[in-house]
């Protein structure tokens, strides 16, 4: 690896109306961002970036930004977020979830590194993920310089430099069983570059398909990577939590088997279905905070 330059780091600050800064950062979309204080230090692609939500917008610092416009569209900022809310479903869960989270976006990342971060995501928690994926950026990433220090941060490894590793390497990330799964999908996109960005122009079932193609990553992976990456606004990820979300919200009465929670959320949700889920998902993980917190001052 090449020893990181200093830079002196760029700053701006960004008209952003209606964005939640740390709602979006902290829901579960990526996981290389680390609250400081009121900042927020993460990485995105080949910069180290500290965001700070200010009145009216949004502060930014980042070594060597050029015209910033990867950072516009890695945060979305010029999405409406008012015409995609006007696009979900009328309904009181849905009312309740926008009113409890509005400013939550989805963020447009890069799709080796969302596919490849999903691929380690597999039965973890956030915490343990995010962790995962940092000694794997540490040990194997392009060391960046940092806007206020020296070192100390990683670019994502790319997809040709872990194609090259041992499973046994990767294992020693801490990332377990999924070690093969992300070193053949390594070696895939590492092969054929446009295989994996030609997502972003497929069809939401043909870009699914595709996706589904490699070992390890099953409906809800693609899903994730569809909307978190891809441009699908439609994809609608299911795991255990949101299956439990939308059964507790939506079929209280009755216990639809997941293929009939699937169907449902693909019919119901619209043309934005996947960032409708973002914010029931993250509704749900704040009423959750909120019943712990509650039974903990009970005791």
């Amino acid at each position: 690896m090449s020893v990181a330059q200093s830079f002196a780091p760029g700053e701006r600050v960004f008209a952003a109306d209606d964005y939640d800064l740390g709602a979006t950062l902290s829901s579960g979309q990526a996981f290389r961002w680390r609250q400081t204080g009121t900042a927020w230090e993460g990485v995105v692609g080949g910069h180290v970036v500290r965001l700070e939500k200010v009145p009216g917008g949004i502060s930014a610092r980042a070594t060597d930004p050029g015209d910033w416009q990867w950072l516009v569209e890695y945060l979305q900022l010029e999405v409406r977020l008012a015409e995609i809310i006007g696009t979900f479903p009328d309904d009181e869960p849905m009312k309740a979830a926008v009113a409890a989270c509005r400013g939550l976006r989805l963020l447009r990342q890069d799709p080796w590194e969302c596919l490849a971060s999903f691929i380690l995501s597999s039965t973890k928690q956030i915490t343990q993920i995010r962790q995962i994926v940092d000694r794997l950026c540490a040990r194997f990433g392009e060391p960046l310089a940092n806007p206020d220090q020296a070192s100390g941060e990683a670019a994502f490894p790319a997809a040709g430099r872990i194609a090259v590793l041992s499973e046994a390497e990767l294992r020693a990330c801490g990332m377990g069983f999924r070690a093969p799964y992300l070193l053949q999908a390594a070696r895939r996109v590492a092969d054929s570059p446009a295989w994996l960005e030609q997502i972003r122009s497929l069809e939401l079932s043909e870009a699914r398909a595709r996706l589904t193609e490699l070992p390890g990553v099953g409906r809800k992976i693609a899903d994730c990577v569809l909307l978190f990456a891809g441009g699908h606004p439609r994809a609608f990820p299911v795991d255990v939590w949101i299956l439990r979300a939308l059964r507790e919200l939506y079929f209280r009465r009755r216990r639809p088997s997941p293929r009939k929670v699937l169907a449902f959320s693909e019919t119901h949700f619209g043309p934005n279905g996947g960032f409708a889920q973002q914010y029931l998902f993250h509704y749900m993980r704040l009423q959750a905070r909120r019943n712990s917190s509650a039974s903990a001052n009970a005791v």
